[in-house]
């Protein structure tokens, strides 16, 4: 483990390869699992001024579902986003190859909002654990994202890397350089 600021960071950030590979898995991240996309506290109202700009991306059972609570309470007391019958992200559209896009990002590309999507979307497969004194910062092994690893093996694009932006968006550009220097002095060794 490495300790940067208040955060404790999983070695896996620097080991494992990953690059995101849409076109393979399909968006699968966004409709596989048990309950929606964590949600940071100052996320919460991001939402519901977004939800006015990205309904128009939306299916009409996305849109009965966020009416419905823009987000919900998971198993482990955590809040999430709404899910469609259980499945995919209320926050779900299928561009015309079917792969599944955010609409909360589509509206951030199409100018229409400054928020770009929740924080653990963007870090994923990266995964925040909140404690008292320090947050756990965790590569989340999972199968949908095997096509992503074998891609971030063929190019040679660490986890970190791949995830400049969102790690930089989160945590601050002076703790991702700190990153950055942690990993060049363990290959050194």
């Amino acid at each position: 483990m490495i300790q940067i600021q208040d955060t404790v960071i999983s070695e896996l950030l620097l080991e494992r390869k990953f690059v995101c590979n849409l076109n393979a898995c399909k968006g699968a991240c966004c409709i596989e699992g048990d309950a929606g996309a964590p949600l940071e506290d100052d996320e919460l109202e991001e939402l519901e001024n977004a939800f006015p700009y990205v309904k128009k991306y939306l299916s009409k059972q996305s849109i009965e579902a966020l009416e419905e609570d823009l987000y919900t309470i998971d198993s482990d007391g955590d809040m999430v986003t709404q899910l469609v019958k259980g499945k995919e992200c209320a926050f779900v559209f299928f561009d015309e190859k079917n792969i599944a896009k955010c609409s909360i990002e589509q509206a951030y590309l199409d100018g229409d909002i400054s928020f770009k999507k929740p924080i653990s979307c963007h870090l994923f497969p990266v995964r925040l654990k909140h404690f008292k004194s320090f947050i756990a910062v965790n590569y989340e092994q999972i199968e949908i994202c095997g096509d992503a690893c074998a891609l971030g093996e063929e190019l040679g694009v660490k986890t970190y890397q791949f995830l400049k932006e969102p790690l930089i968006r989160r945590f601050g550009e002076d703790w991702f350089k700190e990153l950055e220097l942690v990993d060049e002095h363990l290959g050194k060794e």
